[in-house]
């Protein structure tokens, strides 16, 4: 619980040395509902309340109680409500700020200057600037210390505390994103250290920075779907970007004509964060033989009172060979599921198949139905995956609105593999790990998709 209070202290100290100044709208009863109203909603529908530490969640809880209502602004409490969901690891969980407030947080603007900075090699590596300090702050310059701390240890205490995320690897992502952000009139005192090893030190005030111009540019936004083809047309290169759009399964029935010509394929997914299950599958459909595809198996919590109630009542003893008494017991722990029914899908596709040899591309941020096409498409002998592991997250988000204007979300799905293996909180692992390193940034290079076309190279030679 010191943690508790110290995190508070000092969000309240970093507020209150802002210029921009946040209303301070919510009472403290309001304030203690909404904390109450999510704490209650996880208690009630989070599927994942069994990996929980119930006592530290009551008892952050409980001191929260006496203290978030007197947090000095809506930032402030919105920021502890974010703390206190980020204790559940889960990426499908999630505390929102009012637009309102969102529209006063910045990350990359400083004025005269622009960082943009990411995990690389684990290191919070600036892979952007604003185009008149690319000389000044060289491509790869490294944020080593902030507000006096090394790096790492301002990210513990500042940064990922914050974060929900379901996976370790991509709460680091996240955290290194993330690590200057803060309210405009917020000030970071950095450290940073050029490619050639010369320190430099700066002082950056958030504040709209009017350049437009970056370096190196940003990269053309990706289409719902890009399509290209490599090695005099031998190999097709499908790039599925999102399955939020039913759009992306006309685009993809539209170019089956050369598909049908190419002697091996490369899917990726790696700019995919999800959207519906059911638009990935119609396109995996024609990259499989098989009549029946298995989708995860997926199950919710079971919340019975009368049960909970007998289960007061109710030993471990008292559940040999007694199905009430076990059911009595388990309800009371808040470990009963509803397994849903598991149906696989149909393919009863009468068009023409694509067996060819396929990679498929995936990394951290392959997410959600993105994940659940990998699940779709897994063992299948033609395919490999290749890249990092995904993002380790999906399921069936409860939302629900928040004093002030913010919102929630709670998970309330757990989504498996058929055979029970789990991957929320784990990724999907590839097959071939390949990972880009600070190197191939500054050279501009790809090693996965190098790294498929080699391996589809050497499948079309045997």
């Amino acid at each position: 619980m010191k943690k508790t209070i110290l995190s508070l202290g000092l969000s309240f100290q970093l507020v209150l040395t802002c210029f921009g100044q946040i209303p301070n709208t919510l009472s403290p009863s309001d304030k203690i509902y909404g904390l109450s109203k999510f704490w209650q909603e996880v208690n009630y529908n989070f599927v994942y309340l069994n990996k929980v530490d119930r006592k530290a969640w009551d008892s952050t809880y409980k001191t929260l109680i006496g203290s978030i209502g007197n947090t000095p602004n809506d930032y402030v409490y919105f920021r502890e409500l974010q703390r206190f969901c980020a204790f559940l690891n889960d990426g499908h969980t999630n505390v929102y700020m009012p637009s309102a407030i969102q529209d006063k947080v910045m990350t990359t603007m400083f004025g005269d200057y622009r960082l943009f900075v990411e995990n690389i090699d684990g290191k919070a590596i600036i892979v952007r600037t604003n185009a008149s300090k690319k000389a000044e702050i060289p491509f790869g310059s490294e944020v080593i210390e902030v507000n006096g701390k090394p790096t790492p240890a301002f990210i513990a205490e500042n940064v990922a505390p914050y974060i929900s995320s379901s996976t370790d690897y991509v709460l680091k992502d996240w955290s290194y994103s993330k690590l200057l952000q803060g309210l405009e009139g917020e000030t970071f005192h950095i450290r940073i250290k050029k490619p050639d090893g010369r320190i430099i030190a700066k002082t950056l005030t958030h504040s709209k920075t009017k350049e437009e111009a970056v370096f190196p540019e940003f990269e053309p936004q990706r289409e719902l779907m890009d399509f290209k083809w490599y090695d005099n047309k031998k190999v097709a290169y499908v790039s599925l970007n999102s399955f939020g759009d039913k759009k992306i399964d006309t685009l993809f029935w539209n170019k089956l004509p050369e598909l049908y010509t190419a002697k091996a394929m490369v899917i990726d997914l790696r700019y995919n964060g999800g959207g519906s299950t059911t638009i990935g599958l119609e396109i995996l459909k024609y990259l499989t033989a098989d009549t029946v595809l298995y989708g995860s198996k997926t199950r919710s919590r079971l919340h019975i009172p009368s049960f909970k109630a007998w289960g007061v009542f109710t030993e471990p003893k008292d559940t040999i060979g007694n199905e009430w008494s076990k059911k009595s017991l388990l309800n009371l722990l808040d470990l009963t599921y509803h397994d849903f029914d598991y149906t696989p899908r149909k393919n009863l596709l009468t068009e023409k198949r694509i067996m060819i040899p396929t990679v498929i591309l995936l990394g951290h941020n392959t997410a959600s139905a993105a994940e659940d096409f990998l699940v779709f498409a897994d063992n299948q002998k033609h395919m490999i995956k290749m890249g990092e592991n995904s993002f380790g997250s999906t399921g069936q988000p409860y939302q629900f609105d928040l004093p002030g204007g913010g919102s929630a979300r709670v998970c309330t799905k757990q989504d498996m593999y058929p055979d029970g293996r789990e991957f929320v909180g784990y990724g999907i692992k590839p097959d071939i790990e390949v990972k880009r390193s600070l190197q191939d940034y500054l050279e501009k290079k790809d090693p996965v998709m190098e790294r498929a076309l080699k391996y589809l190279q050497e499948q079309l030679k045997k």
